[in-house]
C-alpha cells in the first residue's frame, strides 16, 4: 500500500522513528543522507505536483519508498519514479507491488500520460520490477555517477 510521505514522516524517518500509525521495518529504509536527499526532493516537486513521495506499508510497516525524481515532464506529460525497498524486504515482491500501485494510481490522474524509469545496467531485480509492470525498456544513457542506465517508460 501506498501513503503519501509529507515533510513530517520525512522528520520522523530522520529522526528514526516511524510516522504514526506505522511501525519501522528492521532495517534502515536508506542512509540518512539519501532520506534527508528525498526530503528535499519531495519539496521541490511539491511544490508544483504533488503527491511527490509515497511510504510503502506492507502489513503496518515502513518497508520503502518511492517517488518521483524529477518534476513532471509537462512536453509529454510523463513522470520520472524511483523506488527503494529496506534490504531485509528485498526479494519478496514489494518493489513490484509499490510500482504497480503507482501506475494504478497515475492511470487514475489526468495529469500524467507515462511513467519513466532508469535502472543501472547492473540491477537486474529493478529492472525485473519495471518489466513485470508493463515498462518497456526504450534506451540507454550515461550518467557520470551512475554509469551506463537503461530507461524504461510504460505508458498509462
Amino acid at each position: 500500500m501506498l501513503i503519501e510521505a509529507k515533510s513530517d514522516d520525512f522528520a520522523a524517518l530522520l529522526r528514526g522513528e516511524a510516522p504514526a500509525p506505522h511501525r519501522l521495518c528492521d532495517s534502515p529504509l536508506a542512509p540518512p543522507e539519501v532520506l534527508a536527499m528525498l526530503d528535499q526532493l519531495a519539496a521541490r516537486i511539491g511544490g508544483t505536483f504533488r503527491p511527490s513521495a509515497w511510504m510503502i506499508v506492507e502489513e503496518g510497516e515502513i518497508v520503502g519508498l518511492i517517488s518521483p525524481t524529477q518534476a513532471l515532464d509537462a512536453s509529454d506529460r510523463s513522470l520520472r519514479i524511483g523506488y527503494g525497498v529496506a534490504p531485509t524486504r528485498w526479494g519478496k515482491g514489494i518493489a513490484t507491488r509499490a510500482v504497480a500501485d503507482l501506475a494504478a494510481w497515475a492511470r487514475d490522474d489526468d495529469r500524467v500520460l507515462a511513467l519513466t524509469a532508469e535502472t543501472s545496467v547492473d540491477n537486474p531485480a529493478s529492472q525485473t520490477v519495471l518489466a513485470r509492470n508493463g515498462f518497456q525498456a526504450v534506451g540507454e544513457r550515461e550518467d557520470a555517477e551512475d554509469g551506463l542506465l537503461i530507461c524504461w517508460r510504460l505508458q498509462v
